[in-house]
């Protein structure tokens, strides 16, 4: 215990001496330090002493370079003091060089004593050693005054934050000045400070990089839109040039981004040196030069941080960052609004921030070396399309405004010609464009769906009247039609109803709807043709066929309305040269090329009006069926009536109106109506007359019956219909007529004896209808003439009737056999 306390006590008298001598040291000149040094080398401690040494050394240094930083300016002026000093010096010198001189002189006049000569010696001795110093403290300044200057002036750079000069200022500070004077302390500060501010110039560009890319990021679709309003004003002036060949237009020509970023460097503006992004540009009015997209932006945030990262040799370092952010900023602006299909404007928007985006890129691209690369573009276009596709065809499938469609196409049209003049392959958008034309189309088809039906359902179906020149020729001019029947004085009628001009021109414009898609789409005549010719086609024969199909199966639609259908669908298949004409004077393609589709109008319209005779038959029949349901007969009258049934006058006298209104249809028609009604009324009265209900009848009631088949056979001799040959209407009715008259005549021996004759006078009566009338008549004889058959003429009538049942049963049996 007491060996420990004894060497601590005398560690800490060492330490404590070891202390009184540095303090000695420091506060002592220089020629006293060797006693003081020998004191310690005589010790046993000089290890310890010289780790104080060097770690009292160390704090002096700190406080050198605090006191260095602190008083740096104070540095300066009394590096400036030093040189007001040298002047002095020399004026010291003449003084020396004077006094001299004078002793020289003195000398050899007078005689000193010696004590005055060794003091002069002295004092000149003194003069020439400070005048020695002082000449190298001049020599010493003034080698570290340029590095002092450099320091400086780096420093400055830094706070205007010129930092490409101020990496220049570095490196000329490190490599040229410093090395002269690299045995000063203030140097090694300098020196261990360069990485520091080369780091602090790193970082600081590339916070301007990032401000920039924040800046064009938010502002894509500001250039973009700038990029777009260029490509269209190019397309305009092209139009004009077309239009006046000899009037050339100069392009503006896009500035150089290295002499802008050179001008840079040598502007010592901080406004210069913080932009990071985009210019503020006021709005242009149109009739104004539109400012290209580079002049939007100042792009030397992105050149002095490749410049500086060049010199600080980390140029893959940025190269890496910059693509891989621009590579995020290219996801986001590639990712459409989810509503963008709503408005134009949300399309013109992401078509802006596209064309923004790929203006920056390819502006980098020619004014950089190998900050992005034409493969590195490649990859982001590629990439771009496929995304830009997908989603267009995704949000346009939304779409059901023609009128949007129409706007869509154009606005793609103009993004790609944008793109194209940056040098971007943009075929795949104008091969999309061709499936939205697919769209374009059925979208088309719906609304003219409409127009038709609004048409048709509008049309009074009646000839259109004219009372003046001006409403003729009003007519004429939308309507191709000539008739020398319309060249009597007015009021006249047009054969066809309203809808047939307002049809022909809704065509018409159809084509034009077409027509207007096809422009801008870089395709020939032919495909222009050929696409219109095929929408058209689907317009008649899918919309406007559909349509005319619904207006005839309507409930409700009479026989006027059914003939001037076919009135109307005549003159609209006539009419259907004339569109091939106007499709083919608007496209400047004949219609005897090769691969010319062919226009089906034609029979669109034969279609309709097959489908519109139809319903007229069908509507006749259905009509007669009406007034059959009036028929009231009483089959067991025994009265003989004189005229026809009032139900039967009714019914011809309708029959007689009706066709005095197919006047206007084609004759065939007609005839065929009439036959079909005819023959629908022929073979309605024969079921009438064989229905399971009547199970009875007399022959009174066959007179009235056979009085109304008269009246039907009058009807047909009057000739409703011209165009029939003498008794073809007649025929109609043959069935009956035999019938009719076999019974009333009573003439069953003939019947029996000619059946099966070629000539026989009542070749159309069946068998059967005559077995199945007959029994209806025979069961009538035996129910009102119960007593009758007490009489011998009635007894032989009912033996016959069973002999002739018998035989036309047999006749059956043998037939059927």
């Amino acid at each position: 215990m007491e060996r420990g306390k004894m060497a601590e006590a005398e560690s800490l008298e060492t330490a404590a001496e070891h202390e009184r001598i540095l303090r000695e040291i420091e506060s002592t000149d220089t020629a006293c330090i060797g006693p003081t040094l020998r004191s310690v080398y005589d010790g046993e401690e000089h290890g310890r002493f010289m780790e104080k040494l060097e770690t009292r050394i160390r704090n002096h240094d700190r406080e050198i370079e605090k006191m260095c930083n602190f008083h740096y300016q104070g540095f300066v002026d009394s590096i400036t003091e030093l040189l007001k000093v040298r002047g002095e010096a020399q004026k010291l010198k003449n003084q020396v060089t004077d006094t001299n001189r004078k002793l020289q002189h003195e000398g050899k006049e007078f005689f000193f004593p010696l004590a005055k000569l060794v003091i002069a010696m002295e004092e000149l001795k003194q003069c020439r050693l400070q005048q020695r110093n002082i000449s190298a403290t001049v020599d010493k300044l003034m080698l570290c005054l340029p590095v002092l200057e450099m320091y400086s002036k780096l420093r400055d750079q830094m706070k205007t934050k010129r930092h490409y000069p101020a990496l220049k200022t570095l490196e000329h500070l490190e490599h040229t000045y410093l090395p002269q004077v690299s045995h000063y302390r203030f140097c090694k500060v300098m020196v261990d400070n360069i990485p520091k501010l080369r780091e602090e110039i790193k970082d600081v560009s590339m916070s301007d990089l990032k401000d920039f890319l924040e800046s064009i990021r938010k502002h894509s679709d500001k250039i973009g839109e700038t990029a777009m309003k260029q490509a269209q004003q190019q397309r305009n002036l092209d139009n004009i040039i077309l239009q006046q060949p000899r009037i050339g237009i100069k392009r503006k020509p896009k500035k150089d981004a290295y002499t802008i970023f050179d001008a840079e460097i040598e502007s010592t503006s901080p406004k210069s040196e913080q932009d990071s992004g985009i210019l503020d540009v006021e709005d242009e009015e149109e009739d104004e030069e539109v400012p290209g997209a580079q002049d939007l932006v100042d792009f030397s945030p992105v050149y002095r941080c490749l410049h500086i990262y060049s010199v600080l040799g980390a140029r893959e370092t940025f190269e890496n960052y910059y693509r891989k952010q621009r590579r995020k900023q290219a996801r986001l602006v590639l990712q459409p609004p989810s509503n963008m299909h709503e408005t134009l404007d949300g399309y013109r928007k992401y078509f802006n921030q596209i064309v923004g985006f790929f203006v920056v890129e390819d502006h980098i691209l020619h004014t950089t070396q190998g900050l992005v690369n034409r493969a590195y573009i490649d990859e982001l276009w590629e990439m771009a399309l496929s995304k830009t596709i997908a989603a267009l065809r995704t949000h346009s499938s939304y779409c059901s405004d023609p009128n949007l469609v129409l706007d869509l196409k154009n606005l793609i049209v103009l993004f790609a010609d944008t793109l194209q003049v940056y040098g971007f392959p943009v075929n795949q958008l104008f091969d999309m464009l061709l499936e939205i034309r697919d769209q374009y189309s059925e979208t088309l088809l719906k609304k003219w769906a409409g127009i038709f039906r609004n048409i048709l359902d509008s049309d009074n179906y009646s000839p259109i009247p004219v009372t003046s020149e001006e409403m003729y020729k009003k007519v004429v001019g939308q309507f191709p039609f000539q008739d020398i029947e319309l060249e009597k004085p007015f009021p006249k009628k047009f054969p066809f109803s309203e809808f047939v001009p307002k049809v022909y021109n809704q065509i018409k414009e159809f084509i034009y709807a077409c027509l207007k898609f096809s422009e801008d789409l870089h395709l020939s005549s032919t495909e222009v043709d050929d696409m219109i010719r095929k929408s058209t086609n689907l317009l008649l024969t899918r919309t406007l066929s559909n349509s005319l199909q619904n207006v005839i199966k309507r409930k409700n639609i009479g026989l006027t309305e059914l003939v001037q259908i076919i009135i109307n669908t005549t003159h609209l298949e006539k009419s259907c040269k004339y569109l091939e004409e106007f499709i083919t004077n608007i496209t400047n393609v004949l219609p005897e090329t090769v691969h010319t589709t062919k226009l089906y109008g034609t029979t669109t319209f034969k279609d309709a009006r097959h489908a519109a005779e139809e319903e007229i038959y069908t509507n006749l029949n259905q009509k007669i069926d009406q007034f059959l349901q009036l028929a009231d007969y009483d089959w067991m009258t025994g009265d003989l009536g004189n005229k026809a049934s009032d139900y039967l006058v009714d019914l011809i006298a309708f029959l007689r109106s009706t066709f005095a209104v197919f006047t206007h249809l084609p004759g065939k028609v007609a005839q065929t109506a009439c036959m079909s009604a005819c023959k629908h009324l022929a073979t309605s009265l024969m079921q009438l007359l064989l229905e399971a209900e009547v199970r009875q009848l007399t022959l009174g009631a066959l007179q009235q019956f056979n009085l109304d088949v008269r009246e039907c056979e009058q009807f047909a001799r009057s000739g409703p219909v011209p165009g029939f040959q003498e008794d073809t209407l007649q025929l109609a009715f043959i069935d009956l007529r035999q019938l009719l008259d076999l019974f009333i005549q009573w003439d069953w021996s003939t019947y029996l004896a000619d059946y099966g004759q070629p000539n026989c006078k009542y070749l159309r009566v069946n068998p059967v209808t005559a077995l199945t009338l007959l029994e209806k008549m025979k069961d009538t004889s035996r129910k009102n003439n119960v007593f009758a058959q007490f009489r011998k003429n009635e007894r032989d009538k009912q033996k016959l009737i069973d002999t002739v049942a018998k035989q036309l049963r047999g006749l059956i049996s043998s037939h059927h056999s």
